[in-house]
C-alpha cells in the first residue's frame, strides 16, 4: 500500500529531503527547518543502537518514498533485476527512472513525483501522441513525452515549472519547451547521490 500519511514526518524520519513537498512552499520551508529533528515526542532519546539490518531497511525505505512506489512494486523491480546478467542495482535504478511519473518529474513538468503521478492518472500526459494514465508505464528510449492538451500547460503550477530556468535534467533526458524525450538508458548516478544502493540490494538478498 502506498503511504498517505504526513510527508514531512517521513522526510524527518529518514533525515533527508525526499522531494515530497514542492520546493519554495511553506510546507517545504518548515521541513528544511526541522529536517534534522527526529519526529515523535522524545526524538532519538532512548533509542537503541541501529543494527546492520536496520540500516539496510532505512535505505530501502528512502528509495521507496523517494519514488513513491509500494513495497510490492519495488520488490518486483528487484526480482526482475536479479534475473538479468549484470549489476542488479543498475537494473533496479533503470526500472525506477523509466517510470512515466518519474520522467514527467525529471523533465521539469511537475514539482514533485506525487504531482507528476497525478498529472498522469488524470490524463494530462501523452507518450508518442497517445494518452497514458498509468504512472508505472515504462518509457522506452526515443519515446516522446508531451502534454495531452494545451490547456494542461495553463495550470498555474505547471506554467511556473515550464518557465523555471533552474531545472537540471539528467544527461539521458532532454526537453524542449513542453516536449520531453528519453534519449538514452538511465544510469544510477542520480539515485546513488541520495541512496546507498548496496544496502538496498543486501536487504532484499538476505
Amino acid at each position: 500500500m502506498r503511504y498517505t500519511g504526513p510527508r514531512n514526518r517521513i522526510a524527518r524520519r529518514e533525515g533527508m529531503d525526499l522531494g515530497l513537498k514542492t520546493p519554495g512552499s511553506k510546507s517545504h520551508a518548515r521541513l528544511l527547518k526541522k529536517l534534522n529533528v527526529f519526529p515523535g515526542q522524545h526524538g532519538l532519546k532512548g533509542r537503541r543502537k541501529i543494527s546492520e539490518h536496520a540500516y539496510q531497511l532505512r535505505e530501502k525505505q528512502k528509495l521507496r518514498f523517494l519514488f513513491g512506489v509500494t513495497e510490492k512494486q519495488l520488490k518486483k523491480y528487484y526480482v526482475i533485476g536479479t534475473a538479468k546478467k549484470g549489476n542488479t542495482a543498475f537494473y533496479l535504478c533503470q526500472f525506477l527512472e523509466k517510470r512515466l511519473d518519474n520522467l514527467v518529474f525529471r523533465a521539469g513538468f511537475a514539482p514533485t513525483r506525487a504531482s507528476a503521478r497525478q498529472l498522469v492518472t488524470h490524463g494530462h500526459i501523452n507518450v508518442n501522441d497517445k494518452t497514458v494514465t498509468v504512472p508505472s508505464y515504462v518509457v522506452k528510449v526515443d519515446d516522446i513525452i508531451t502534454f495531452a492538451k494545451e490547456k494542461s500547460t495553463k495550470i498555474p503550477y505547471i506554467e511556473q515549472m515550464l518557465t523555471n530556468k533552474d531545472t537540471i535534467l539528467p544527461k539521458w533526458l532532454e526537453r524542449k519547451a513542453t516536449v520531453g524525450k528519453l534519449i538514452a538508458e538511465p544510469t544510477q548516478e542520480e539515485i546513488a547521490k541520495q541512496i546507498n544502493l548496496r544496502l538496498v540490494i543486501e536487504f532484499y538478498s538476505r
